[in-house]
């Protein structure tokens, strides 16, 4: 009886430290959003509410008027710098890991080894000689330069992440393919990026978090106002004279939803696709 009683405690105390833990690292969003909803008047107030008085909803209006804040165009441009970048980061990513997990060659080691050195350096050292190569090229003020930036940026991550699902494979049935005829690139992508695929997707929701949420080099490397991304929109958002908070926090929520939403879907077919054998007959 004295054990089945300490089991529910400990049970119990779990649960209540869970829900603890999860209400002081949301209780800024809650912030947030309820910010998000409030008049401008009752946002600065000396005595402030946690809930709106009166529900306002003008704010998310306000985000997608081109002459306040425009959203519309933030947002392509984020969205192409992500994606492009992703894409790219992804595919290099699955031949350098693959390289790495199957082939022998001289320097393997080295290289591998290297990819761990790059998590001792922060991006802002990297912003000086990429500054010069992009300037070099003549692409500073372009989308180019950032989708560039960002597969720097993300390209070791995923291969080293990569790398850990791909030795994960059995060797076994990629030489069963070899005895079927198949080449060693028609293995890469029919038989192990199958197989590593949730993998792959968390990798690319990873690089695509990176670039999406990416300030540093966005605002180094673009000066137009037409070429900007979300994070920088949103910088000259909270630097206008008059503070509408209200405004800053709908744009900021509605600036993370995207990534909410993706890591939401992603997780769940992940979780689909761990359930998949690798080998069937």
């Amino acid at each position: 009886m004295a054990a089945t009683n300490r089991k529910i405690l400990r049970k119990a105390g779990f649960y209540v430290s869970l829900l603890i833990f999860l209400g002081v690292m949301l209780f800024p969003f809650f912030i947030m959003l309820m910010t998000s909803f409030k008049s401008s008047k009752e946002a600065i107030s000396r005595h402030p509410t946690l809930f709106p008085q009166v529900w306002d909803f003008h704010h998310y209006v306000d985000i997608f008027n081109p002459q306040i804040f425009p959203f519309l165009s933030y947002f392509k441009n984020s969205l192409t710098v992500s994606v492009l970048a992703s894409v790219i980061a992804v595919f290099f990513g699955i031949l350098g890991a693959y390289a790495l997990s199957r082939l022998r060659f001289k320097g393997r080691v080295t290289i591998n080894a290297s990819f761990y050195t790059v998590y001792m350096f922060s991006g802002i050292l990297l912003v000086v000689p990429l500054f010069k190569i992009i300037s070099a090229l003549g692409l500073y003020d372009t989308t180019t330069a950032l989708v560039i930036t960002m597969v720097v940026q993300t390209l070791p991550t995923a291969v080293f992440m990569l790398k850990s699902y791909f030795d994960t494979i059995p060797h076994d049935i990629e030489e069963a393919a070899m005895m079927d005829g198949l080449n060693r690139l028609q293995i890469i992508f029919y038989i192990t990026v199958p197989l590593a695929i949730s993998g792959i997707i968390s990798v690319f929701v990873y690089c695509f978090m990176v670039a999406w949420n990416d300030y540093l080099f966005a605002s180094i490397f673009l000066s137009s106002s037409a070429n900007f991304t979300l994070p920088v929109g949103l910088n000259t958002l909270f630097s206008t004279p008059d503070y509408v908070w209200g405004r800053m926090m709908a744009a900021s929520l509605v600036t993370a939803l995207p990534v909410v939403l993706m890591y939401a879907l992603s997780e769940r077919f992940i979780k689909g696709n761990l359930t998949d054998g690798g080998v069937k007959g």
